[in-house]
């Protein structure tokens, strides 16, 4: 009974954990890319996050279009949920690896969430070619500065694009090159 106890309660602080992890890996990427800040999508990341914000931004200085301290928040917060995981499971790891483990995990993180992003826009792509939402604005600005590299080394193919097919499977390939699973045994 205990093993499902710790199970679900595991599901359940790493899915609460990556969301808001998500939320806030968007805000970085999309300050980076520049996007609409405007958009309503956008105002709601940015409602979601400042909270928690507010006060290591007064301190850590932003650099260009980075956010500094959204990205050490970041890592303090897959730090913290490394932390607990661990806890959970009754295991033992030196603070520095968990600081790696951390950091593994947010590139994983990252990697799935462009890829997410890009499905998400092929997929609306489909649906609806011409329409104009939120979504589809602050999709194509933060996916855009990849998918054209690729676009431009292989055009349409028969008026089809696969370019977000391409970058699906690089990034993919990528996610599983990293050995997080490894550690964690």
């Amino acid at each position: 009974m205990t093993g499902n106890v710790d199970n679900a309660l595991l599901f359940l602080i790493n899915s609460l954990f990556g969301l808001y992890l998500a939320v806030l890996m968007l805000r970085i990427a999309l300050q980076l890319v520049r996007a609409d800040f405007y958009n309503p999508l956008a105002q709601f990341i940015w409602q979601v996050t400042q909270p928690l914000l507010q006060y290591p931004a007064k301190y850590i200085p932003r650099w260009r279009n980075l956010d500094i301290a959204a990205l050490l928040f970041l890592w303090v917060l897959a730090f913290i949920n490394i932390c607990i995981d661990i806890a959970i499971l009754g295991w033992s790891m030196n603070i520095l690896a968990s600081l790696y483990i951390a950091i593994l995990k947010l590139i994983i993180l990252a990697l799935n969430l462009y890829s997410f992003c890009i499905l998400a826009q092929a997929i609306m792509s489909w649906v609806g070619p011409n329409a104009r939402s939120p979504v589809n604005s602050l999709l194509w600005s933060l996916n855009e500065p990849i998918l054209r590299p690729v676009r431009r080394a292989i055009p349409p193919l028969g008026g089809i694009d696969i370019s977000p097919l391409i970058v699906i499977l690089g990034l993919q390939v990528l996610a599983r090159l990293i050995p997080l699973h490894y550690l964690l045994r």
